[in-house]
């Protein structure tokens, strides 16, 4: 009698259970996603990108971009750094991917919202109160991308909450400095976008250029729109020019 057949690909998932778990997600991913959404990747490969938004967002493992906006496959060109910082346009910070994406979404993908997304609890904003690792030379460098927000007072977490949204809005102003931003703006093509996501409580707050204020989604009247102008607290700081 002929032995019973074996399903290769399960003593494969079973075998990298316990040793490889990126291995045994990777094959469900092939096995149990792409089916489902088969033809919009192969209509992005025909059809090219054309993402709508281009979203910074802090590399924090809790920010979730596709779960916050509810995007699939092909809608966001995502960008994520330490902070979800925005260096110069001029170069004088060096040169940096992120600069990089930025031009490459808007000269070549032509998208027409720019999201710049901070969040609650961020280790970048804590980083600016407190110490940087000594051998971390260009976490500390990075982080100088920051420091305008940071407030002349001892760390505490409404300061934290405060410092995560003036570096929201800074980003913000820096994204004007970039002129194939700044011109699409004021073209109306494009639009900014400021949000900070609180972990805790599921919502994001996003930043109302009308009244400088960062606002709940769920009572908020729009997502934010842009140019910015100069970001003055109910204390009178003013944090971009």
């Amino acid at each position: 009698m002929d032995a019973p057949a074996h399903d290769s690909a399960n003593d494969s998932d079973s075998s990298a259970d316990s040793s490889d778990e990126l291995l045994v997600r990777l094959r469900r991913f092939k096995s149990d996603y792409f089916p489902l959404h088969q033809q919009r990747f192969q209509d992005l490969v025909a059809d090219g990108q054309h993402p709508t938004t281009l979203f910074i967002g802090c590399s924090d493992s809790r920010l979730l971009p596709y779960l916050l906006t509810g995007a699939g496959p092909g809608e966001l060109f995502l960008v994520r750094n330490v902070g979800a910082f925005v260096p110069p346009y001029d170069g004088s910070h060096g040169h940096h991917g992120t600069a990089a994406a930025i031009e490459f979404a808007v000269l070549s993908l032509q998208v027409s919202r720019i999201v710049v997304c901070g969040h609650s609890h961020c280790g970048a904003i804590k980083a600016l109160y407190g110490e940087v690792p000594s051998e971390a030379h260009n976490l500390l460098r990075w982080l100088d991308l920051g420091r305008e927000a940071v407030l002349p007072v001892q760390p505490c977490p409404e300061a934290l909450r405060r410092t995560e949204q003036r570096a929201v809005v800074l980003q913000l102003g820096r994204l004007m400095e970039f002129p194939m931003v700044r011109s699409r703006v004021l073209a109306g093509q494009i639009s900014l976008h400021g949000w900070h996501y609180v972990i805790e409580d599921g919502e994001v707050h996003v930043f109302d250029v009308k009244t400088g204020n960062f606002v709940a989604a769920s009572v908020a009247t729009n997502s934010g729109t842009g140019p910015y102008a100069p970001y003055v607290e109910h204390d009178g700081q003013v944090i971009c020019d």
